[in-house]
């Protein structure tokens, strides 16, 4: 069984060491086409992918947007290979990719991968620093303007790993992206929660661009069904340096507290964190 990333190729199944794309692949030239992943584990328990049908929803969501046409049966078939292949024990990342096709024509592209989770990864559970990275537009630059592509969760991620290679530069281990009109709206590859007293909030996706967490969503809603207030709400910056608590949200880190935003120390409770850990892995 495979011990190193696993790769399978929609309509062809698990490969080993052929070629997976072309090199007109629209997703490699342009960056069109989408994806999604999510955290599979694998125990005694036996294997476990976290929330797969929210994130098969939202995989077509973003591939309409796109208007690229998803076979909903092959890519179902195509995961349940990969899942049922993958023995490997521990934490890992299960991610599947759509481009558009060739330049020349022909139909999509699809691909899937499993890598084992990295340590920076798990190490972020234990806390990280951010930075505020201004990412150029107001908070409503979306509103009506579906060509920007707000919330689509496409393979155009190049500004995102250019703002984690700032944050790098400056020290940190992250970033989070500001409006020009100083509002919170998400980090590169993660949600943003914060904590005021027995609140919990985060940003509204629409009209500002922010990606809808799958995981953020889920922790959400287990706090409020534990009976914890929850604000969807525009929140000035300045707002989180007085929190009672931020928090990344993602697929891979789970959790991931904030210690300090652009040098600056904030609050930390392991409480509440631990309670944001168990709501974003309830089921």
């Amino acid at each position: 069984m495979p011990d190193a990333p696993l790769v399978a190729v929609l309509g062809h199944g698990i490969c080993s060491d052929e070629p997976v794309l072309h090199a007109d692949d629209l997703g490699l030239t342009r960056g069109d086409g989408c994806f999604e992943a999510t955290r599979i584990q694998v125990d005694g328990a036996g294997t476990r992918v976290d929330h797969l049908e929210a994130h098969l929803a939202r995989f077509g969501r973003s591939a309409a947007s796109l208007e690229i046409d998803v076979d909903d049966a092959a890519w179902r078939a195509l995961l349940d290979e990969v899942i049922a292949a993958w023995q490997q024990p521990g934490e890992a990342i299960l991610r599947w990719m759509l481009t558009r096709g060739r330049e020349r024509g022909g139909g999509p592209s699809g691909v899937v991968t499993v890598t084992p989770l990295d340590e920076r990864t798990l190490r972020a559970r234990d806390g990280i620093g951010v930075v505020l990275l201004d990412r150029g537009h107001p908070a409503d630059a979306f509103v009506e303007r579906p060509w920007l592509l707000g919330g689509v969760k496409t393979l155009s991620y190049a500004v995102n790993v250019a703002a984690g290679r700032e944050a790098a530069r400056r020290g940190a281990d992250d970033a989070i992206f500001v409006s020009t009109d100083g509002v919170v709206l998400e980090a590169p590859r993660a949600a943003v929660v914060w904590r005021f007293g027995e609140r919990l909030g985060t940003t509204p996706t629409e009209g500002t661009g922010v990606l809808a967490s799958i995981t953020c969503d889920v922790a959400l809603a287990a706090a409020r069904s534990d009976g914890v207030e929850i604000d969807i709400e525009l929140r000035p910056v300045d707002d989180l340096l007085r929190a009672d608590g931020v928090w990344l949200v993602s697929s891979g880190r789970l959790v991931a507290p904030v210690t300090t935003i652009d040098g600056r120390s904030i609050a930390i409770d392991d409480v509440w964190t631990d309670r944001m850990r168990s709501f974003a892995t309830s089921r």
